[in-house]
């Protein structure tokens, strides 16, 4: 059975629009380019930080967050930028009796922005708390560590194959692969958004019942 739901953060509940356009406007690029290479990337399998390079070879992510901070320009969400299933969907979630969770790769400050959110989980962590990104499997361990249950009683929401869905699974976790943001759309033609996930879902709003009805089978 599934006693808890772990979720990923970008493009699972937060909607990475804005702040990816933020990133054009640093780079002084028009927004719709900026897109346009961010696809053809994740088209191509390659790490989405090499759509920077195009436009600034050599550009550090990690440093040039340091830079927009000391502009008074940090990365920033808020409420307005969480998916607007979210709070309800994990809400419905915990009122089913299950553990809740979110876990992504993020910066200690996305960290404090999220826990800021009050949003209903039960833990909410980042690989900087952790030390360790996806897809690292010690990332995955974490997870595994912080859940009160068996790892295989873990259900992991993300919306790409090769960060969230592919080494969820090779640690054990049930998977469930959300459609949308650019990488859940892009790699939806791919066998193994098929093949792996225990669920496929457009929306968080269709979760809690689907968790539901794997429960069913198994009781």
């Amino acid at each position: 059975m599934i006693r808890a739901v772990v979720l990923d953060v970008g493009e699972c509940l937060v909607n990475e629009t804005r702040e990816y356009g933020t990133w054009a406007d640093w780079l002084g690029v028009p927004r719709h380019t900026f897109s346009a290479v961010f696809g053809a990337v994740i088209a191509r399998g390659l790490d989405y930080r090499d759509t920077f390079r195009v436009f600034e070879p050599g550009f550090d992510l990690d440093r040039e967050r340091e830079r927009r901070a000391e502009a008074g320009q940090a990365e920033w969400f808020g409420e307005d930028d969480l998916y607007p299933d979210v709070r309800p969907a994990l809400a419905r979630l915990r009122d089913d009796g299950l553990w809740v969770g979110v876990a992504g790769n993020q910066t200690t400050r996305a960290g404090d922005i999220l826990r800021g959110l009050a949003l209903p989980a039960d833990m909410i962590a980042t690989s900087d708390d952790y030390g360790v990104a996806k897809p690292d499997p010690a990332f995955f361990a974490r997870v595994a560590d912080s859940a009160p249950c068996q790892t295989g009683e873990i259900l992991y929401v993300g919306d790409r194959l090769d960060n969230d869905i592919r080494p969820a699974s090779a640690a054990g976790m049930r998977t469930a692969l959300i459609r949308r943001g650019p990488w859940g759309v892009i790699q939806q033609a791919d066998p193994d958004a098929t093949r792996i996930p225990s669920l496929r879902v457009d929306s968080l709003t269709e979760l809690p019942d689907r968790v539901r009805a794997l429960n069913a089978e198994v009781r």
